[in-house]
């Protein structure tokens, strides 16, 4: 079998109405998929996380290598890619390409042998997964304290037990909207705070101690993903686990992380940090650290799915026992038209457990007509 094609989707879609995270506002949600076709008529899907023209040119920059290529050889492929291109991509989008490539060969290498994705990965340890609801974003209206305090309420009666809310638009505004949440949604469910690294190390701090009281799950980048004394300077000051890692990119650029204890919670995005194959490994290196690993997800199905896949094989944060604590899911509750339009049965959540997809690859099925609803250009 070999692969006979690589071909790129970015599509697009404008929102109801606009949301802001602590460094941007969004007007509309884009998606880059990879799709590729072996000379067996079997077809694999991928997805990339960042800027979708961006990763949609690494792709198919990359795609005269594979053609022609085993797509079972995971490893070799992934390996030939990234030596051909160490000069130049050692993190960033060229890495963000080669996940979606990776992931879409997994697909495939699933679909082949008739088994899901997580089978070839080791074996499941659970066929459910519990999710964390991620939304209280900005309003360009109102007052937040009121509104992000009934969303989270509205999560809650969902069935979510645990929630994230946005945080990095001021010290003192962060402390109230987060104890407004907090009491909106009581003591026993989950709450953990993210700053998309809209602070440095004295603000950070600052604000962890001002909402430590209220029982937070984790800080979520607190700094700049470069800023790892900063990150240490944070964990050594809070009693809060501090989570990061979505930026970061490769076992390369994670092994760094976890020499240095930067973090609590370790939060690769899959379709980011180097695919299947390598999100793997530095799941394996984060157990050897003691490091919990929660994967960053933040795309259409493709990306939940493969998450899915991957946390699937996950061990638990605590040794084995009788009530392990269990690596969970981000759950996007965002406005987000693409994201479950492209398949053709939804990953959806029911009171908050999502189960893990049984069927060949990836465990999905693409709807090409959403494909082609969405498609820019």
């Amino acid at each position: 079998m070999k692969i006979k094609a690589i071909r790129t989707h970015i599509l697009q879609a404008a929102l109801s109405q606009p949301f802001a995270y602590s460094r941007a506002w969004y007007d509309s949600r884009t998606a880059m998929l990879v799709e590729i076709e072996t000379d067996h008529g079997l077809v694999g899907w991928g997805e990339c996380y960042g800027p979708a023209k961006m990763t949609a040119a690494v792709v198919e920059s990359i795609a005269p290598w594979l053609i022609g290529e085993d797509p079972l050889r995971t490893d070799y492929l992934w390996q030939m890619v990234y030596g051909r291109l160490r000069d130049h991509g050692q993190k960033g989008v060229v890495i963000q390409g080669l996940s979606g490539i990776d992931i879409a060969l997994w697909d495939i290498k699933g679909r082949h042998f008739g088994v899901p994705v997580h089978q070839l990965l080791g074996g499941a340890l659970r066929t459910e997964v519990t999710a964390y609801a991620t939304g209280l974003y900005r309003r360009k209206s109102g007052d937040p304290v009121a509104y992000l305090a009934e969303e989270a309420a509205g999560y809650v009666a969902e069935g979510f037990s645990a929630v994230k809310l946005k945080v990095g638009f001021g010290v003192h505004e962060d402390a109230a909207t987060t104890r407004a949440v907090r009491e909106a949604i009581g003591p026993r469910v989950a709450l953990m705070v993210d700053a998309n690294h809209a602070y440095d190390a004295v603000a950070a701090v600052k604000l962890g101690r001002m909402i430590e009281p209220c029982d937070i799950g984790w800080f979520e980048e607190p700094v700049p993903p470069e800023d790892v004394a900063g990150y240490r300077a944070v964990k050594s000051a809070l009693s809060i686990p501090v989570a990061g890692g979505e930026c970061e990119f490769t076992r390369f650029g994670f092994r760094d992380l976890f020499v240095k204890h930067a973090l609590d919670i370790v939060q690769p995005d899959t379709c980011a940090a180097g695919g299947l194959s390598e999100c793997k490994k530095i799941a394996d290196m984060a157990e050897a650290f003691g490091i919990r690993y929660n994967p960053h997800v933040w795309g259409t199905g493709i990306a939940i799915a493969a998450s899915l896949q991957l946390l699937a094989v996950l061990p638990p944060h605590t040794p084995l026992s009788l009530k392990p604590l269990e690596p969970i899911l981000e759950f996007d509750r965002t406005e987000h038209p693409i994201r479950q339009a492209i398949l053709i049965r939804p990953i959806e959540h029911d009171h908050g457990i999502v189960r893990v997809p049984d069927g060949t690859g990836l465990g999905i099925e693409i709807d090409r007509k959403a494909l082609a609803r969405f498609a820019v250009g």
